[in-house]
């Protein structure tokens, strides 16, 4: 009776060790259909994709106001309609901002700069014609430098809400220069000129061309190496199992 235990338990362990081979190769090949997909490593989000939600955010918290005091000051019939316009639209691209930031989990701004909101008590002081030509002016100029930024992004961006988020601010964005632009109140003369990135710049557009953010991610070739090494020791181990019984 000693043998026959003996051997109901070496029969036993095969077994087990067997069960624990195939299990090993049936996870590895779970794990690499992702791999030979190239699946995309997982990453942080990246510093211009952050400045776009920032952007997008602030150009809302003070243009939405903004256009509301045109819609109800201003002198011209077109600044009123621009403006009850523009913020209609800037209160749907801000739900669209929120909605992405949340999705992302990112924090963005909850009150305009300093300096935007300068601007609104600017406005607010203003009358009739004056009014006119600040409100065209402060939202066409605040327009033309977020312009480039949100191409950028946008051209770059390896983060799939940023995408969709930059794609409907760009409509937004030249909806509104149009418009602003439709008043004939706009001086080209005084706007500024196109800032180009220069090699080596650090400014946003050069951050938004690199879009270098931190990235945690495992090699393919690590799990293919991994993936071959178990098969190779399995099927070794299997043959030995196979040939002792």
């Amino acid at each position: 009776m000693a043998p026959l235990d003996s051997t109901r338990r070496r029969q036993g362990n095969r077994s087990r060790r067997l069960a624990v081979l195939l299990t090993t190769i049936a996870a590895a090949l779970v794990v690499l259909p992702g791999v030979a997909l190239g699946a995309p490593a997982a990453q942080q989000l990246a510093a211009a994709d952050q400045a776009l939600l920032d952007g997008v955010r602030l150009a809302g918290l003070w243009e939405m106001p903004a256009g509301q005091m045109a819609a109800e000051k201003g002198q011209s019939q077109v600044v009123r309609e621009i403006g009850a316009e523009i913020a209609r639209q800037h209160e749907e691209l801000d739900r669209l901002t929120v909605e992405a930031a949340n999705k992302l989990g990112a924090t963005i701004p909850n009150q305009p700069t300093a300096e935007q909101q300068g601007w609104l008590n600017e406005m607010k002081d203003a009358r009739g014609a004056r009014f006119d030509q600040i409100f065209v002016t402060r939202l066409r100029v605040a327009h033309g430098k977020i312009f480039p930024v949100v191409s950028a992004v946008r051209a770059s961006t390896r983060n799939d809400v940023v995408r969709d988020l930059a794609n409907a601010t760009n409509k937004f964005v030249g909806d509104h220069m149009i418009m602003l632009e439709s008043t004939g109140l706009v001086r080209w003369a005084e706007l500024p000129p196109a800032a180009l990135p220069a090699p080596g710049n650090d400014g946003l557009l050069a951050a938004a061309s690199a879009n270098t953010g931190p990235q945690i991610g495992v090699s393919n070739t690590l799990i293919w190496a991994i993936f071959l090494g178990a098969l190779g020791t399995g099927g070794f181990l299997t043959y030995r199992m196979f040939r002792r019984s």
